[in-house]
């Protein structure tokens, strides 16, 4: 469990089936507005649930006062030689952002990778245009170690490059 200060009780625990409904209504908002993940706008639930938390994705829920108002994901960035750095995905409901449930899946992300015997995380594809999540990462130890040109098209912005950030577990 995860205390944030000045806030309810954050529980963050693993993925169960019984959270698909859930976690479809934290990720449909983000999903088809188009501005935070190179996914396509029109997924459904079923694909938008299976490529969150499906395959070789360690998924977790975070949960305050009973709701879901987040939820992440950790899996290896590549296979073979490269399977020892870790890529994660976040999400939370718009409702709660600002209240540090992205920073606390981040830091708890960090330590379940490091349990999984990651020795680093990267994030491969960072917004440029999403400020609140690079200053998020900055803080929690991340750097860009590299920037994508004019890599996603933005449906308000048009092209806009994309950031690789890492940092070790």
């Amino acid at each position: 469990m995860t205390m944030l200060p000045g806030s309810p009780t954050l529980l963050i625990r693993p993925y169960d089936v019984r959270d698909a409904e859930p976690l479809w209504q934290l990720l449909a908002p983000a999903i088809q507005a188009g501005e935070y993940f190179a996914l396509p706008v029109d997924m459904s639930q079923g694909e938008a649930v299976a490529d969150w938390s499906g395959g070789d994705h360690h998924c977790y829920i975070a949960l305050q006062e009973g709701q879901v108002v987040g939820s992440y994901y950790v899996r290896p960035n590549q296979r073979g030689g490269g399977a020892h750095v870790a890529n994660a995905g976040y999400a939370t409901l718009p409702s709660a952002r600002g209240r540090g449930v992205a920073r606390a899946m981040c830091l708890h992300s960090l330590e379940t990778a490091a349990q999984l015997g990651f020795r680093s995380m990267q994030f491969n594809f960072v917004l440029s245009s999403n400020h609140a999540a690079i200053a998020l990462w900055q803080a929690c130890g991340f750097s860009t170690v590299g920037r994508l040109t004019e890599a996603f098209l933005h449906p308000r912005l048009g092209y806009i490059d994309a950031l690789i950030m890492a940092r070790r577990c």
